[in-house]
């Protein structure tokens, strides 16, 4: 099929109008994946006083309201006293309350009696920069911290079932039906999240909510490798990553101006929806239905794709498939399509030692990308600016993705890029503390190293691996991907442990992954495999090639020796 670019055109109208409206709900990807940055934020706190306040005392400082405390609170460790309107004398800490026995002097210091608390009454938070969160609605702070920390686990989780899920049923059934489900899902769970009544229901529609964008994401990518020609692939691959991108720089931006979770949540939700207006126009790609022996359904599709890109020699299918498929086309009867599970990526010993090192490579790109997108918003300074700067690197990181891609080739892209990150977090380790500027910038360099292995993968991925599995192998790296991000904020809170744990932690899954990447095959300018029986021959002619380097030489050698000519050095020398 790869032979139909050549005559409608590798990047024509019609693929420009599919690809740029695909391309603009995976912003609602970034959108999604990155939105719990603001949504499960936790402002500082104190346990709420039981009664109304007279007086303050912090440290040497004496204050009329709770709201001042704020400027002044520089540590976690330290408490408030207050005085109650009835004269008692309180001491505050963030989980819990003392309160002094048989005194009614206020002074910060204090070593008598004192009955202990709970926080019965609440927390009280800095609403300075924030007017909620779910912390702060659900009180998710102190004994719950846990299920704030929890929120973005969970949520990947949903991404690595719907990757897996939607990736197999996708090529089951068709790209175009899944991508008409989950953008619609990704638009209604979207809502319903600002709408739930506690934390366990915001986990759970958020749950699908993941499913439906990590199920989209995934198919996207297949959809647009199997639409657009190889001399326009590499670009337009990649750049699906901007617009994921450019939703990380939406979230940083209504994150600034909406400081309400909830009203936050449905703006987020509803820019993309004009996508579901004109998704159900998208058609099925020529790739698939060929590969199920549609070919009717093919020829409509080339019709209108003739029409869109002004074709002025139109072509038959049967001009561009085997001949064995030319009678197939006449109306012989076709059986029915094969169809594969996950045991086809390991269907022998090359391909299971190549999905072994690409699953490898998700998991370390995933790693990696979103320790430096989480932790973007702990590294001082405007958090808001971080995580737009964040988005915002990533897209010179694709352009010089692309262009070292057609130049260097795909694993040879992938690789320096992976070894680059590991010397990135290996520098980050070494700055000194003070100099947060620094850290900064090389969190960006890290980021921008780490996006590169990342958007290069989903392409690579769809390269490898034939039409029939090609969706599969997209799924199940995705799935790798998905246990990356997973694991990616428990490597964040591991800060606690060791500041640069995460670091090193990416550090050595990414030294790791670099070597293993220089193993496997380049696919740069080759044509997309249709069939198993496609794969298992390239696979045939990759090691005759091989063969073939070493082969000469050793024929030239025997030659030689049974003529009896001299084959010392100096004579070879004259001979080659």
């Amino acid at each position: 099929m790869e032979g139909l670019f050549d005559y409608v055109g590798h990047f024509g109208r019609f693929q420009a109008y599919v690809y740029f409206t695909c391309a603009f709900q995976a912003t609602s990807c970034g959108i999604h994946y990155l939105a719990s940055v603001f949504i499960a934020v936790t402002p500082k706190y104190i346990c709420r006083p039981p009664g109304n306040v007279s007086l303050l005392l912090l440290h040497n400082e004496t204050l009329s309201q709770i709201n001042q405390v704020w400027d002044l609170w520089t540590s976690p460790k330290d408490h408030l006293v207050v005085q109650q309107e009835n004269g008692e004398i309180w001491e505050l800490n963030r989980c819990n309350r003392f309160k002094r026995e048989g005194i009614f002097t206020p002074t910060y210091t204090y070593h008598g009696n004192k009955t202990l608390y709970s926080c019965s009454d609440g927390y009280q938070y800095d609403h300075r920069n924030l007017e909620s969160s779910i912390v702060t609605d659900w009180d998710l702070v102190c004994d719950h911290e846990w299920l704030a920390k929890l929120a973005q686990p969970t949520f990947m989780i949903g991404v690595l079932i719907g990757a897996v899920v939607f990736g197999d049923i996708a090529d089951r059934v068709g790209r175009r039906p899944i991508m008409w489900i989950t953008s619609t899902c990704q638009f209604i769970f979207g809502v319903a999240v600002a709408f739930t009544f506690n934390y366990y229901s915001f986990v759970i529609v958020r749950f699908f909510l993941a499913m439906a964008s990590s199920g989209y994401l995934v198919v996207v990518f297949v959809y647009v490798t199997e639409y657009v020609g190889i001399k326009a692939r590499t670009w337009a691959s990649i750049h699906i990553h901007a617009f994921f991108a450019v939703g990380v720089m939406v979230v940083a931006l209504v994150g600034y101006l909406v400081r309400t979770w909830w009203i936050y949540q449905i703006v987020l939700s509803v820019i993309t929806l004009p996508f579901i207006l004109c998704c159900w126009m998208l058609p099925e790609t020529t790739f698939w239905l060929h590969a199920q022996g549609r070919y009717k359904e093919v020829e409509k599709i080339i019709t209108t794709m003739e029409k869109w890109n002004k074709v002025s020699t139109p072509c038959k299918l049967s001009e561009i498939c085997p001949v064995e498929e030319a009678g197939e086309l006449s109306g012989n009867d076709t059986q029915p399509p094969k169809r594969h599970n996950v045991l086809a990526l390991f269907h022998n010993c090359t391909f299971a030692r190549r999905t072994i090192s690409v699953w490898l490579i998700w998991f370390t790109g995933s790693l990696g990308y979103y320790v430096f997108a989480l932790n973007s918003v702990n590294l001082g300074g405007n958090e808001y600016l971080n995580l737009f700067l964040s988005g915002a690197v990533e897209i010179p990181s694709y352009i010089v993705c692309c262009l070292s891609m057609d130049k260097l080739g795909r694993r040879n892209t992938l690789a320096p890029f992976l070894l680059l990150s590991t010397a990135i977090c290996v520098a980050i380790m070494v700055i000194p503390e003070e100099y947060n500027t620094i850290t900064i910038v090389m969190s960006m360099a890290g980021k921008f190293s780490i996006g590169i292995a990342f958007g290069l993968i989903y392409l690579y991925t769809a390269e490898l691996y034939p039409t029939v599995i090609r969706s599969l192998a997209v799924g199940s790296g995705s799935m790798m991907c998905r246990i990356g991000s997973v694991v990616a904020p428990f490597c964040v809170y591991l800060t606690e442990v060791w500041i640069f744990m995460p670091q090193l932690l990416v550090g050595i899954m990414a030294l790791v992954t670099g070597i293993l990447t220089l193993m496997l095959p380049e696919t740069l300018g080759k044509p997309l495999m249709n069939t198993m029986e496609d794969a298992t021959e390239v696979e045939k002619m990759e090691e005759s090639k091989q063969k073939s380097l070493l082969e000469p030489n050793g024929v030239v050698m025997e030659k030689l020796e049974s003529s009896g000519a001299d084959i010392s050095d100096e004579s070879l020398m004259h001979k080659f």
